[in-house]
């Protein structure tokens, strides 16, 4: 079954998703980032049986009213973990290969949306950010954290160039409690000119939702799970927003496609290591006509691959 009422959001890049890792009927194929259930839906017409990860409690709810989350036995099998917990997750459901694996990593539109979530300083909300509404979050992080650590927050994450003057804003203004608060503060202290094409705060609240939910540790421990779990010809692939996940996404791939064994001067060279994965795609940009439809497509990156027989590393 499906229907808009299912998917509320528009899924970016979802053909060129769907070419990449190419669903039969019977596959079985990981939805690592299932939010509004975009990837899972076409994923599931097209026959497949999906896994579907998310650690926010509300994607999780919404996805148990799905009707194949019913079936006996279940198409949708929903994990409310994060995506790094994959391999365990999937052992416990007697899972150990799959077909598959989709991620589309960051925030998802209907987390944006939501203004009691604190993603978004387009509407006042508690100043949260964690996507599975834990603790420490936004708030305790910029209330309590001393001016240094939200500095370096601000310039790793958000490469945020007057990282430290915004820093300094924000213990000046403390306490903070809303999306607006923090959205004045950094404004007041970069310089905000209403109608400007970027708001100053942009770089602020994506630096500090990366940190508060260890974003890039998490990319980077899915990824690695991928790997242990793709099957031969098992295919991956990765839509990311930024340049901060798109560099860590372009570095995996191309390490684990093109492995060569180490050598000095005092011991010969080693027999190259054989690819974890070969077809790596060229980075996939949205079309003219899908950023027109979806605003939010405008930098969105897909890469994919397609896994070889070779052993999984070990870190993975």
């Amino acid at each position: 079954m499906s229907g808009p009422e299912q998917s509320p959001h528009v899924p970016v890049l979802l053909d060129e998703v769907l070419a990449a890792l190419a669903p039969r009927p019977g596959d079985v194929i990981v939805d690592a980032t299932f939010g509004a259930g975009g990837y899972t839906r076409a994923l599931l017409d097209a026959g497949a049986t999906v896994h579907a990860f998310d650690r926010d409690p509300d994607a999780i709810a919404a996805g148990r009213a799905w009707p194949e989350a019913a079936e006996q036995p279940p198409r949708l099998v929903l994990h409310p973990r994060r995506f790094s917990e994959m391999v365990a997750a999937l052992a416990d459901a007697g899972v150990a290969q799959v077909d598959g694996v989709a991620m589309d990593i960051g925030v998802s539109s209907m987390q944006l949306d939501q203004a009691d979530r604190g993603f978004a300083f387009s509407a006042e909300g508690p100043l949260d950010m964690t996507m599975g509404r834990t603790r420490p979050n936004a708030a305790d992080f910029l209330n309590e954290a001393d001016e240094q650590a939200i500095a370096d927050v601000l310039y790793r994450y958000g490469e945020e160039r007057q990282s430290r003057k915004v820093a300094r804003a924000i213990v000046a203004a403390r306490p903070l409690a809303t999306t607006g608060d923090l959205a004045r503060v950094v404004r007041k202290a970069l310089g905000y000119r209403p109608g400007a094409p970027r708001d100053p705060a942009t770089r602020s609240f994506q630096a500090v939702r990366i940190h508060v939910n260890a974003e890039l540790d998490e990319l980077s421990a899915g990824l690695s799970a991928a790997e242990a779990l793709l099957r031969e010809g098992g295919r991956l692939a990765v839509v990311s927003f930024h340049s901060l996940e798109d560099r860590i996404v372009k570095r995996f791939l191309r390490e684990a496609a093109a492995r060569t064994g180490g050598g000095s001067r005092h011991l010969p060279m080693e027999e190259p290591a054989p690819a974890l994965f070969t077809a790596v795609s060229r980075a996939v940009r949205p079309s003219e006509a899908e950023i027109a439809r979806n605003p939010r497509a405008r930098s969105a990156t897909l890469r994919h691959a397609v896994r070889t027989a070779a052993p999984a590393r070990e870190a993975a």
